[in-house]
C-alpha cells in the first residue's frame, strides 16, 4: 500500500535469462563451494534461497538473479507483511515515496543509441498508465542511470530495490554481450523489468521460477524481506507479466491487465 513503512533496504536485483542460466549452471556450483557457511546462514534468515549462491561483483548472486550485499546481509528483517502463494504480483517493502514524483533516466554516454531509444518506448509504457509516478530521460544527472555491466558479466541485466529513504535504485546495469544484438522490444521489457524493481516490484513467479525459467521449481523464498501480494492480482499463473523472471530474446512484455492492476495500486 502507498503508505506502509519502509523498512529495510535490499540492493540489486537482477534479470536472468534461460539460456545463460543453462550455460551457466556448471560454474554457479563450483563457485559456491566458496561462499562462507556463514553467509549461507544470513542469506537464508533474510528469506531467501541459499542454494547455488555464487560470489557476484557486488556481492553475492542468490536465486539466480538477486544481489545482495555484505552490508545488507547484516541487516535483519523487520516487516509484518508477507504472502506466500501462487504466481501473483509483489513488492518489496521498499517503495518509492513523495509522491506524484517524476523520475528521471539517463543513458551513459558510454552506451549507444539503441538504449536511448529503448529507454524512450520504455517511459511511454509507463507514462501511459497515468501513474503517481511518472519518468523523463535526461542527458545529465539522473535518479536512475543505465549503465554498461561489468566486462564477463554472467547476468544479463541488473538493477536493485529503493532505498529506505524512498528514492528509486539508482542504476541499471546491461550486459551488451546480448542486449546490442537482442531484438528492440525485448530490450524495452528488459529495462521496464528493471525499472519495475528500481521503484519495489520482485518478480511475479518469485515462488515458482521454472513457470518463466524453466526447469525444476525453485522459490525464492518466503521472503520475510519483501514479498508482499499485491492486492487484486490474480492467484493463478501470469504467463505475460513485465516482471516474471526470465526473459527470451524475441519476447515482447508491455504491461498486461494484472500489471497496471499492481502499478496502479501501489503508484
Amino acid at each position: 500500500m502507498r503508505k506502509i513503512l519502509i523498512k529495510i533496504s535490499l540492493i540489486a536485483c537482477t534479470l536472468t535469462v534461460l539460456l545463460i542460466a543453462c550455460k551457466k549452471e556448471s560454474s554457479v556450483k563450483e563457485e559456491q563451494t566458496s561462499v562462507p557457511d556463514e553467509v549461507l546462514s544470513k542469506i537464508a534468515s533474510l528469506g531467501f534461497s541459499n542454494k547455488n549462491v555464487v560470489k557476484h561483483e557486488e556481492g553475492y548472486l542468490v536465486e539466480g538473479d538477486i544481489v545482495i550485499t555484505d552490508e545488507q546481509l547484516s541487516h535483519q528483517p523487520t516487516t509484518q507483511f508477507l504472502r506466500v502463494g501462487d504466481e501473483e504480483q509483489y513488492r518489496t517493502n521498499n517503495l518509492v515515496t513523495g509522491l506524484p514524483r517524476n523520475i528521471t533516466v539517463r543513458v551513459s554516454s558510454s552506451l549507444p543509441s539503441l538504449y536511448v531509444t529503448a529507454l524512450n518506448s520504455m517511459i511511454a509504457r509507463y507514462n501511459a498508465l497515468g501513474l503517481r509516478i511518472t519518468f523523463s530521460r535526461v542527458t545529465s544527472g539522473g535518479d536512475i542511470v543505465i549503465r554498461s555491466a561489468p566486462s564477463g558479466a554472467g547476468y544479463l541485466a541488473s538493477s536493485g530495490f529503493p532505498t529506505s529513504g524512498g528514492n528509486p535504485y539508482s542504476s541499471v546495469l546491461v550486459n551488451r554481450s546480448y542486449l546490442d544484438t537482442w531484438n528492440s522490444n525485448t530490450v524495452v521489457s528488459i529495462l521496464a523489468h528493471e525499472v519495475g524493481h528500481c521503484i519495489g516490484f520482485r518478480h511475479t513467479d518469485y515462488m515458482s521460477r521454472q513457470y518463466s525459467c524453466g526447469g525444476s521449481p525453485v522459490n525464492e523464498g518466503a521472503s520475510s524481506v519483501g514479498a508482499v501480494h499485491i492486492p487484486g492480482t490474480p492467484t493463478g499463473p501470469d504467463p505475460n507479466s513485465w516482471m516474471l523472471a526470465c526473459i527470451g530474446n524475441g519476447v515482447n512484455r508491455p504491461f498486461n491487465t494484472n500489471d497496471r492492476t499492481a502499478l496502479n495500486y501501489l503508484y
